[in-house]
């Protein structure tokens, strides 16, 4: 069997969807029942007690995908399943109670270690091997940072996986496409306004995975193709790493929750909806410039878009179904 072939991903998409779909409903239902609710106030861009930690349908979804590379393709994916575990671990923990930064950076710190001895035992050359070291406290922490209106970090996520994928092959192409379900799976629930929102089980599981995606790139891609695949995820690193350098330069405390993200300032002006819209255009500007830049044209991923739109249709259609069936949400 081939894993590029469009059915396979496009089942592997799908799969991913329905897990993360069936996670986020129970998340719902669990958080309630253990009061795991974001409060709003002034450094919160949401007005309603909202529940957290939907993210972990993702993170399911796309560690029963690296097992399953890990069991069929490659030993190499084992080391990478392992730094997510730790990543969305550590989440789901602060989620419940919030813990201490060393050990959560400390844990980030390891996960990129885990998913550069993946690279490694897969052949991969010393450039991706360090490159492994760095990207996975800096997209953690990115998408952490940037989880802060509805549907923004994982409409991010579903459209950057989509486009590294259709540029890698193998292993890669099969953890894009389930990504890519994953964020379908779960974006009816958090598309504003939100049922529940990612929690740092899911920001940290959408950064590993881009993390990983981004190291498969420089792994198996032309060095001179790797500045472009920071194209697509330029829009997160942006704005959090321009906000960042910002508050460290004037001494404020930068692990801190805050509203001076260019997003959460224009969400006040304009709303969650027009600005996560304005983001995913930004996004589709920069992989169509990088897919040009590349030469390609997308055919065999095809119908692994036309799946996988279908799949979000219906599962849109769903929850506006649930939603004029019951005024408190799933699981209540």
């Amino acid at each position: 069997m081939r894993w590029s072939e469009p059915v396979v991903l496009a089942a592997c998409a799908v799969a991913a969807l329905v897990v993360s779909m069936a996670c986020t409903a129970w998340a719902i239902a669990y958080a309630r029942r253990c009061g795991m609710l974001d409060q709003p106030g002034e450094r919160r861009s949401h007005a309603t007690a909202t529940p957290r930690g939907g993210g972990v349908g993702i993170a399911v979804a796309l560690l029963l995908a690296m097992c399953l590379l890990g069991g069929w393709v490659d030993a190499g994916w084992w080391p990478i399943a392992g730094g997510l575990l730790l990543v969305a671990g550590v989440g789901w923990g602060d989620d419940h109670r919030p813990l201490p930064i060393a050990l959560r950076l400390g844990a980030h710190a390891l996960a990129g270690v885990a998913l550069a001895w993946g690279l490694h035992l897969q052949d991969a050359g010393l450039p991706a091997v360090l490159a492994a070291l760095v990207l996975v406290p800096v997209l953690v922490n990115a998408w952490n940072f940037m989880d802060g209106i509805d549907g923004l970090a994982t409409s991010q996520a579903l459209l950057c996986a989509a486009a590294l994928a259709s540029l890698l092959g193998g292993g890669w192409q099969v953890l894009g496409a389930a990504l890519a379900g994953a964020c379908l799976g779960f974006l009816p629930f958090n598309l504003p306004t939100a049922r529940i929102f990612l929690g740092d089980v899911g920001s940290g599981a959408l950064g590993y995975g881009m993390a990983a995606m981004l190291g498969g790139a420089i792994a198996t891609l032309p060095a001179a193709t790797w500045p472009l695949v920071l194209l697509p995820p330029m829009a997160m690193l942006g704005d959090s790493g321009l906000t960042l350098c910002w508050r460290v330069a004037t001494g404020q405390r930068w692990w801190e929750p805050h509203v001076q993200h260019l997003f959460q300032r224009s969400s006040r002006r304009w709303g969650h909806r027009w600005v996560t819209t304005a983001y995913a255009v930004w996004t589709c500007v920069a992989i169509g410039i990088m897919l040009r830049a590349h030469g390609m044209r997308m055919p065999g991923t095809l119908l692994v878009a036309a799946v996988m739109a279908a799949a979000w249709l219906a599962a849109w259609t769903w929850m506006h179904r649930r939603s004029d069936t019951t005024t408190e949400g799933f699981g209540t």
